[in-house]
């Protein structure tokens, strides 16, 4: 049993190889243009059968109808969500009123 030395050495392990996950490197230069190149054109999503393309920043419908509502319903939604707001807004007035009261 030594007084000043280790007894304890593990063994380095030897260096993992690094092995390409992808097959890509077996492509020849055309396949690989065609799959790599930079021409990736329009991003294009389908949503519940609605299909969606990105232009300027912006998600927009292919077949013209907004968010597959029409514009009557559109409409409705909008003058619906401007009276929740005032709703919203005057239930808060009516919270800081209360508030102010109780102090």
């Amino acid at each position: 049993m030594p007084l000043f030395g280790n007894t304890f050495s593990p063994k380095k392990t030897p260096p993992r190889k690094s092995a390409s996950l992808s097959n890509l490197h077996n492509l020849d230069r055309s396949t690989r243009e065609v799959e790599l190149g930079l021409d990736y054109g329009t991003p294009t999503m389908n949503l519940a059968g609605q299909s969606l393309k990105f232009e300027n920043g912006q998600w927009i419908a292919e077949t013209g109808i907004s968010g597959g509502v029409d514009r009557r319903e559109a409409q409705r939604l909008r003058r619906r969500n401007q009276q929740l707001e005032e709703e919203n807004n005057l239930l808060r007035l009516k919270v800081d009123i209360l508030l102010d009261m109780l102090l």
